[in-house]
This record gives C-alpha cells, sequence and structure tokens, in this order.
C-alpha cells in the first residue's frame, strides 16, 4: 500500500510539473510579446507628441502616460522573464558542456590505452604470429573475423571522438551567443528601467497640474458616467430587442412549417378520399352493367325470381334493392370535398402558433450559428477594430486615473488613435442599429455575440448591411481633449441573459 502511495504521489508531481512547463510562455512568445509592447510604446508616445501642441496638461495626456506606463513595466517583466530563460539555458549548455568533456576525455583515455597496447605488441608481428597459430582453417577464419572486428571497433571510437568534439565545438558556440544576448537583454531592461523613472516624473508632472482643475476634471467625470449609463441602457433595449426578433422570426417560421405540413397532410386526405369515390363509383357502374344485361336476355340471377312474378315485399328490400342502395348509402357517408367542406370533419384542425424556444441560441438559423461558432473559435485572434492605436482605459471597474477615491466602470476597452482613424469590424456579421448617442454607435450581430463600435465621428454603414472582418464601419471621433478615441465592446448572449466580455482577450495582442 505504501508504494503505491508513493507512486501515487510521484505521478501527480509529475503531472504537475509537465502541466506548469506546459503553461510557460517558450522563447518565441517572450520575444513576440516583447516587440508588441515596443510598438505599443511607440505607437503612445507619437500620440503623446501629436497632443503636445496643447501646452496644457488633460486627462486624455494622463491616460497616455499611465498607458505607457503599463506597457513599460509589462516590457521590463518581460525582459526579465527573458533573461531568466537565458540563464536557465546557460546553466544547461554549461552542464550539457561538462558531460560532453567527460565524455571526450574517457574516449580519448579508452583510444590512446587501445594505439598504446598495439604499439607494445607490435602489432603487425604479432597479427601474422596470431594467424599462423590457427589450428585449422576455420579457426584461421574466426580470427580474421576477429582482427576486422577489432580494427573496426577503433576506427568507430576515433569518429565517436571526432562527433564528441563537433557537438562539444557547438555547444560552446550556442553558450557563447546564449551569454552575448543574456548581456544585451540586461542592457535593455537597464535602459527602460531608465526610461521608466523618467515617464514616472513626467506623470506626476501632469498629476500635479491636473490637481488645480478638479472642479472641472469632476464634473467631467459625472458627465462621462452619465453618458456611460445612457449607453449601457441602449445597447441593452438593442440586444433585448434583437433577442425578441430572432423568437418572432422562429416563431414565424414554426409557424409557415405548421401549415405546410397541414396542408400535405389534408392533400393527402383529400386523395384517399378521391381514390376511395373512384374505386365505389366503378363497383357500382360494373353492378348495373352486370344486371341490364341480365334482364335483356330474360334471365335471372340464379335462385331469384323473374322480374315478372317476383315483387319485393312491401316496405322490405330485395336483392336487387339492396345492390343500388349500397354505393349510395356509402357514398352518403363521405364529406364532399370542395371550399364548403368542414375542415375539421376531414381530420385538418387550422394549426395555432407554435412554440419555440426560449433560448435566444436556440432560435438561430444553422448559418448564423456556424458564424457565432467562429466567432468563438477566434478569440484572442480578432484584428484591431482600428488599424494602429493603444488600450487608454481597460475593462471593468477600476480607479480614475487621477482621483483614488474615484471608480469607473467601462463596458468595453477605450483605443486611442490618430486623427480621422477609421473604426473597422473585428469579425463578419450583420450591421444590427445604427445610432447616434452621443456620438455615433454602430451595433454588429455575430449570432450570440455583439460587438459595440461607439464615439464615432460619422458612419458609412446602414441597419441591416452585411460587413467584413476590417470593413470600414466610420470614422473615429475626438473627445473634449481633441484626442480621437474608440469605445469597443464585445457582449455575448447566454440563454436569454446577456453580458460584456473582456474584449482586449479577443483581439490579438
Amino acid at each position: 500500500m505504501k508504494n503505491i502511495k508513493y507512486i501515487a504521489i510521484f505521478s501527480l508531481i509529475t503531472l504537475f510539473s509537465v502541466y506548469v512547463a506546459a503553461q510557460q510562455p517558450t522563447k518565441a512568445d517572450l520575444e513576440k510579446r516583447r516587440n508588441n509592447l515596443l510598438k505599443e510604446i511607440e505607437q503612445t508616445q507619437k500620440q503623446l507628441e501629436e497632443t503636445k501642441q496643447n501646452k496644457n496638461a488633460t486627462l486624455s495626456d494622463l491616460k497616455a502616460l499611465q498607458a505607457k506606463l503599463q506597457a513599460r513595466t509589462q516590457l521590463i517583466n518581460n525582459i526579465n522573464s527573458e533573461i531568466s530563460g537565458l540563464e536557465h539555458t546557460i546553466r544547461s549548455s554549461a552542464r550539457d558542456i561538462e558531460d560532453l568533456n567527460s565524455k571526450l576525455q574517457s574516449q580519448q583515455r579508452s583510444y590512446a590505452a587501445s594505439v598504446r597496447y598495439a604499439y607494445k605488441s607490435r602489432e603487425s608481428e604479432n597479427l601474422v604470429a596470431f594467424l599462423f597459430g590457427a589450428s585449422d582453417f576455420n579457426d584461421a577464419l574466426r580470427r580474421i573475423q576477429y582482427l576486422k572486428r577489432y580494427n573496426d571497433f577503433r576506427k568507430a571510437e576515433g569518429d565517436k571522438i571526432q562527433r564528441t568534439q563537433v557537438t562539444l565545438n557547438t555547444k560552446i558556440g550556442q553558450l557563447n551567443s546564449q551569454k552575448n544576448e543574456k548581456s544585451s537583454l540586461l542592457a535593455e531592461e537597464k535602459e527602460q528601467t531608465q526610461e521608466l523613472l523618467a515617464e514616472k516624473a513626467e506623470t506626476d508632472k501632469v498629476v500635479l497640474a491636473l490637481k488645480g482643475k478638479e472642479k472641472e476634471l469632476l464634473d467631467r467625470i459625472r458627465k462621462d458616467q452619465a453618458a456611460s449609463a445612457k449607453l449601457e441602457s441602449s445597447i441593452k433595449e438593442m440586444i433585448r430587442k434583437e433577442i425578441a426578433l430572432a423568437k418572432k422570426k422562429a416563431e414565424e417560421e414554426a409557424r409557415k412549417k405548421a401549415e405546410q405540413e397541414a396542408l400535405a397532410k389534408k392533400k393527402a386526405e383529400e386523395e384517399a378520399r378521391r381514390k376511395q369515390e373512384v374505386a365505389v363509383a366503378g363497383s357500382r357502374s360494373n353492378d348495373v352493367t352486370l344486371r341490364t344485361g341480365s334482364e335483356m336476355r330474360g334471365e335471372t340471377p340464379s335462385g331469384s325470381a323473374s322480374p315478372a312474378t317476383s315483387k319485393p315485399a312491401q316496405g322490405g328490400s330485395g336483392a336487387t334493392a339492396s345492390n343500388t342502395a349500397t354505393p349510395k348509402a356509402t357514398a352518403a357517408t363521405q364529406q364532399p370535398s370542395g371550399s364548403n367542406a368542414n375542415p375539421r370533419a376531414m381530420g385538418a384542425s387550422s394549426p395555432g402558433t407554435p412554440k419555440v424556444s426560449e433560448s435566444y441560441k436556440m432560435n438561430l438559423t444553422p448559418e448564423v450559428q456556424n458564424l457565432s461558432n467562429s466567432f468563438s473559435a477566434n478569440q484572442g485572434r480578432l484584428p484591431w477594430p482600428v488599424e494602429k492605436g493603444y488600450i487608454s482605459s481597460q475593462y471593468g471597474t477600476q480607479q480614475h486615473p487621477l482621483y483614488s477615491s474615484i471608480t469607473i466602470d467601462n463596458l468595453g476597452i477605450d483605443i486611442t488613435t490618430g486623427a480621422g482613424a477609421a473604426a473597422r469590424s473585428v469579425f463578419e456579421g450583420t450591421v444590427t442599429k445604427v445610432s447616434n448617442i452621443d456620438g455615433f454607435i454602430v451595433m454588429v450581430s455575430h449570432g450570440e455575440y455583439f460587438t459595440i463600435y461607439s464615439g464615432l465621428a460619422n458612419v458609412s454603414v446602414r441597419q441591416g448591411d452585411k460587413v467584413t472582418a476590417k470593413q470600414t464601419l466610420g470614422t473615429v471621433g475626438k473627445n473634449e481633449d481633441g484626442v480621437s478615441v474608440l469605445n469597443f465592446q464585445v457582449w455575448k448572449i447566454t440563454g436569454n441573459n446577456f453580458s460584456t466580455v473582456n474584449p482586449a482577450s479577443w483581439i490579438a495582442r
């Protein structure tokens, strides 16, 4: 039992180690992230330089500086992660070199010993004696094979030494390259740290300048909060209408389907009645023909009296009366086919409003559901809603950049971009709403997901338009500081409930 327990613990530790290793970013991932952060810092700096014409410090300047500080901090952390990875690689390479040196020395000692032995034993003379010392021909063959294997062994040992030497030299070259890379990263880390300190000082100056505009800034905060609440209420109402519209469409489709099924059933029943009536009429015609032919020959059916002497009983029915009455009685029981027929009597009832699912997802068409699945599958790989820019305000509840006692709730992310930048759809879909709420807003449906683009100066699409990824929706407008800022949101419908998700985790970074 103890052994089983130890094995289980060891297995869990091994699996955990593998999982942790799998979660660690690779060197290529770290390099890509470093380059992206450098581009983001460069874009932020460019935006700051464009707004430096206004000598007065603005809240947008503070957000840009704080975004740059955050990106710079992430960059330094990323560089430190790269350095840590390199240090681990350097240690591993050093161990490999040490092992290769030991292996090479062992191989060289073994080879030198064999050479010394061959020299001492005067190999050429002893080989002849060794061969002539064979007891018979087969023994001589075995000795020749032995000598051949011995020579092959010495040659293989020499080749091993050469390969080990080549591998060792390659490892030494890699180690030197890794050390140089580490030195370069350390220098970059030092440079970025100095930049960070300078940016912190600049940020403190802007904060100090803005403190003198407290009343103006607090009024702006209240105005922004009211605008955000109005936007949220409008978006929720739009999504509710989309849910109701999808349900209405599903009900209409279900009603049409039910009507078609009822009509098909009615036609099938009428066709069955028509065939039955034709069969009855045919049977009656045959019966009349048979009786008429018999009377013309003066014959009577077997077992029946002749027409001249046989009369049906009063109030009763004879054989002939029975034959002629039966088809009429059968026909009388059938309902006539035509416009006056009663549908309920024919078994076809008028369909009512069919029941549909209360779930928004279940009411989507297969085509729209495939679009929704495709959107979900591209999480983390969607293009940015602007060609260039940086995230100046993150998603969710956060402290105000100037007043720590005030919290702001961002339903999406604010992306600061250049003047006149185009807002682009991040994925194919349908424009479900275009409205003006303190600036134009465009809502694009992607099945269970909706993307919102607000703060536009103008729009180039209309409600109902089909759009593709990276298609222009409009032009990003400017805020009160004269900076172009797009508010980008992603909403998801689950059942009949809907909420926002973090857009930063959906776009490629």
